[in-house]
């Protein structure tokens, strides 16, 4: 069986695209069945689009795959916490977990309500932190510096 920390790698995968790009290096992928069925990254700026995070587009590629708008019996994995439209987004498919690596003490959903997410999701928090905070540091460390 494969593990959270293998799941949240491919998410640091994605991120890393997303820190390639110039954009918040956040990766996000939804599993079901011990199988990556969406992925996504940050790409606000390449597609001028607010929405455009790494957790909608993973959703709406695994909602995509399944042919249906609910997630449930999948996996979120996400390498920052979700914002409240993600998990907003999380809370409309019934996402049945969501892993995170980071926490995000000024725009992550925990900070306005815990009710964002759905009732029955279940939270695993900092798997990979420290791995998801030094790409974040590090990018912008570099946005400072320009």
């Amino acid at each position: 069986m494969l593990t959270d920390e293998y799941f949240m790698r491919i998410a640091l995968t994605e991120a890393q695209k997303a820190f390639e790009e110039g954009e918040v290096p956040v990766g996000a992928v939804v599993v079901c069945n011990q199988q990556v069925i969406g992925k996504g990254y940050n790409q606000t700026k390449k597609q001028a689009d607010a929405t455009a995070h790494a957790e909608m587009l993973a959703i709406t590629a695994a909602t995509h795959h399944l042919g249906s708008r609910y997630l449930t019996g999948c996996t979120l994995y996400v390498t920052l916490e979700p914002c409240v439209m993600c998990g907003g987004a999380t809370y409309w498919t019934q996402l049945q977990r969501i892993v995170y690596a980071a926490g995000d003490g000024k725009y992550g959903y925990s900070k306005i309500s815990t009710a964002i997410i759905h009732p029955k999701t279940t939270i695993t928090k900092g798997v990979l932190a420290q791995e998801a905070e030094t790409l974040l540091s590090s990018f912008f460390q570099q946005l400072r510096q320009k």
